[in-house]
């Protein structure tokens, strides 16, 4: 199905641009969202006495994400999460919950603009890309803790802190290896 596009949709293309698309990825999410429209004479006449108008919209929407981009830039916010020693979530951070958080920090976002390359489902920092506009992205840092206290360290760290102090675990493990090897000697 031919479309013409009424935005930049990402991996698409340009507003104005003449694309081919599978009839369900148009039917079903872009002439709903009023990012396309099917490329009839018709439409394609519209459209042309309409360009000016719809770049100027673009242009007003644009400046308006750089500056709440401006705003966001360098964001980190504190998910707080229920977990096994190991550090595996019990379920997952989801967009909704990234973008209540955002809400929560001061900046105004939808759930829609949080974009999540592959599910968060362990302790830790993540950086997470927030699309403001189609040609405004800003990346936020995720930090998923047990605790606020957790959350500090994690970012103090740069990381992930497991059991109950970190280091403490690495040197019970330095320990039981030392006794091991002592145990061999005396046992040959």
């Amino acid at each position: 199905m031919d479309i013409i596009l009424l935005q930049r949709v990402e991996k698409l293309g340009q507003m104005g641009q003449v694309v081919k698309v599978k009839p369900g990825y148009a039917r079903n999410y872009l002439l709903p969202q009023k990012k396309a429209m099917r490329a009839t004479k018709e439409n394609m006449a519209f459209f042309e006495s309409q360009k000016a108008r719809l770049e100027a919209q673009n242009a007003e929407r644009r400046k308006e994400a750089e500056q709440a981009a401006a705003k966001i830039e360098g964001l980190s916010v504190v998910i707080t999460r229920q977990s096994g020693e190991t550090g595996i979530l019990y379920g997952s951070v989801n967009a909704r919950d990234i973008a209540d958080a955002v809400v929560a920090a001061g900046t105004s976002i939808e759930r829609s603009q949080v974009a999540i390359d592959t599910p968060i489902k362990t302790l830790g920092l993540f950086k997470v890309r927030l699309v403001l506009h189609p040609e405004v992205s800003v990346a936020i840092t995720v930090n998923v803790a047990r605790s606020a206290e957790e959350a500090e360290l994690q970012a103090q760290r740069g990381g992930m802190v497991t059991g109950r102090g970190g280091d403490e675990d690495e040197d019970e493990t330095d320990a039981e290896e030392t006794n091991d090897e002592a145990g061999e000697d005396t046992a040959a």
